[in-house]
């Protein structure tokens, strides 16, 4: 397996995700920010943090089997989320809970961080989604 995942002693336990990924692979997978939108562009979940961390989640599982990949070779996620507050942490685990298994991301997740930014490129996008993946 070109990923390999830990927490070294010294870091949050438990946590999440892990926090340090190690990539040996040689090819090397980016996916774009994905958003909660269907393949023709009509949105989802207007309004609906869950919903459209989940769906944008789906998004980024389409877009790393595009290029022969899954979430055990991603080496992070990176989560920007509108008008951010701690009081979004229950939505946001949420909607990643909805699809964990449905998409097969791990538990821990790969190292992920969640940014708070004050918009997105569309008003009614609530959250985007970049994956970095390494393939053997």
């Amino acid at each position: 397996m070109a990923v390999e995942r830990f927490s070294p002693e010294g870091t949050t336990q438990p946590s999440p995700y892990h926090h340090v990924a190690v990539g040996t692979g040689t090819r090397h997978v980016h996916v774009a920010g994905q958003i909660a939108r269907l393949a023709d562009g009509t949105p989802v979940a207007p309004g609906d943090l869950a919903g459209q961390v989940a769906q944008a989640l789906r998004n980024t599982a389409a877009g790393l089997a595009g290029a022969g990949a899954t979430f055990d070779d991603v080496l992070r996620l990176t989560f920007y989320v509108t008008a951010w507050t701690p009081d979004k942490i229950e939505p946001f685990m949420t909607g990643v809970a909805q699809v964990s298994e449905e998409i097969g991301l791990p538990q821990p997740a790969p190292p992920t961080s969640v940014i708070g930014v004050d918009y997105l490129f569309e008003p009614d996008v609530l959250v985007e989604v970049e994956a970095t993946a390494i393939l053997d």
